[in-house]
């Protein structure tokens, strides 16, 4: 078999074997088959798509392609993933609450990119944290823990590296079993026993619309279903910032917060959520059941300390949870003040992650260092009402940027009516069972 006939049958839309996805996967990671013909078969594969067996298929190729993780933690595992939003800090709530429930979460996590932020990231924040551990700690955080948050490995999944990087500058990016494939190979990599899939859809989301949404939803689900591990995905809305904050050492104070108790609308419904989906993966209990007990490790406060447990084993110093002050703090902020009056009919979602970046708190490539202490705090939300005058948010940085020019572009992603009759939107979509 040749690169060139795998091509050309796929670009006439004819299914490949196993045995070609798994030859040109190996050989385009090892390096025998060049960007350019490995870039014809993704772009055959935009045009032409792939079944759902072709789709496990690469997803199991690029699995295999590096280290197979098997975490010893002597418990049930469950990795929860998500999409990517704006002010989406939802990992560092859910995890502690599903970790105080019984529950283990090893969790690697990679940096963020462009408008969306990583999880890796907003634990940076914190003074010491250490995201880079070896993979014998990394397991010993989680016995001890219940959960853990490092960087990958190296050698975890090193086909998704490379195809991905190509995808970025081929437009070949907006495929949804190229999308499924990257996503779960670096879940079913990891070896968790569960996997609980966070996809977003709206203006701040990847999936714009609900149709893909779910059609990537289901795909993955069904996918992590044909490879043994119990797998769901829940659909919450991106059609403006999760939260009232945007920006690392920002949302990482928020999230604490929530684990406080002190939370409440969207962010605390997307967060409990989850984490009773993962408790209810993890268990024999009904989803009302897992619900509540996830109400009862906020109020309890074991949440909390599940996560200041992680904060310490990783190096990082767990008074942050009780002073904020211990976050970096921005030397520079700007008010954004309404310019008339009325309801706020919309946030615009991306524009807000756009703004966050130019402020310092995103990145356009992962290697490029980010200023923790930049971002936005959101005073006002959609649906409330405001008089002209009123501050609506306030932007913070550290970074050399034109802040005069970026507050003025701040104003424009809020949009207004005369009246309340915003229709209310949920938070929570849909769940998606595949066991």
């Amino acid at each position: 078999m040749t690169a060139y006939e795998i091509i050309t049958k796929k670009k006439r839309n004819a299914e490949l074997s196993t045995d070609e996805i798994n030859w040109i996967t190996a050989g385009y990671t090892s390096g025998s088959i060049p960007d350019h013909q490995m870039s014809a078969l993704l772009m055959a594969i935009c045009f032409s798509s792939l079944s759902e067996r072709e789709t496990v298929d690469l997803t199991m190729a690029m699995a295999h392609s590096g280290e197979m993780l098997r975490p010893d933690t002597g418990g049930f595992n469950v990795d929860k993933h998500s999409t990517g939003g704006v002010g989406d800090k939802v990992t560092l709530i859910c995890a502690p609450i599903a970790a105080a429930c019984g529950v283990f979460v090893p969790k690697m996590s990679g940096r963020g990119l462009g408008h969306t932020g990583g999880t890796i990231d907003k634990l940076g924040s914190i003074a010491g944290f250490r995201t880079s551990l070896s993979y014998d700690e990394f397991i010993r955080n989680v016995r001890k823990a219940g959960l853990a948050v490092s960087g990958q490995t190296e050698n975890l999944v090193p086909a998704d590296k490379k195809i991905y990087a190509l995808r970025n500058v081929t437009a070949t990016v907006d495929s949804i079993p190229l999308i499924c494939s990257s996503i779960m190979s670096k879940k079913l990599a990891c070896g968790a026993d569960g996997i609980v899939l966070d996809v977003k859809v709206g203006d701040g989301a990847f999936m714009k619309d609900l149709k893909s949404a779910e059609d990537l939803a289901e795909l993955m689900v069904r996918v992590g279903k044909r490879a043994g591990k119990k797998c769901s995905a829940v659909l919450t809305n991106m059609d403006k910032p999760l939260g009232r904050t945007v920006g690392n050492s920002l949302e990482t104070i928020e999230a604490i917060e929530a684990l406080k108790g002190n939370s409440a609308g969207d962010l605390h419904e997307v967060a409990v959520t989850l984490a009773a989906e993962m408790i209810f993966t993890a268990g024999e209990r009904s989803r009302e059941e897992c619900r509540s007990m996830a109400e009862n490790a906020i109020r309890s406060g074991s949440a909390l300390e599940r996560l200041q447990k992680m904060i310490e084993l990783q190096g990082g110093d767990p008074r942050v949870t009780e002073d904020s002050s211990l976050f970096p703090q921005a030397k520079r902020r700007a008010e954004i003040f309404a310019p008339e009056s009325g309801y706020i009919n919309g946030i615009s979602c991306e524009e807000t992650g756009l703004i966050s970046m130019k402020l310092g708190a995103g990145r356009l490539a992962k290697d490029l260092p980010i200023d923790y202490s930049a971002g936005i705090v959101f005073d006002k939300t959609v649906g409330d009402k405001v008089c002209r005058g009123d501050r609506l948010a306030v932007l913070y940085t550290s970074s050399d940027c034109d802040l005069e020019s970026i507050a003025e572009d701040m104003k424009g992603v809020f949009k207004y009516s005369e009246s309340n009759d915003i229709p209310k939107e949920k938070n929570v979509i849909k769940i998606l069972k595949g066991y």
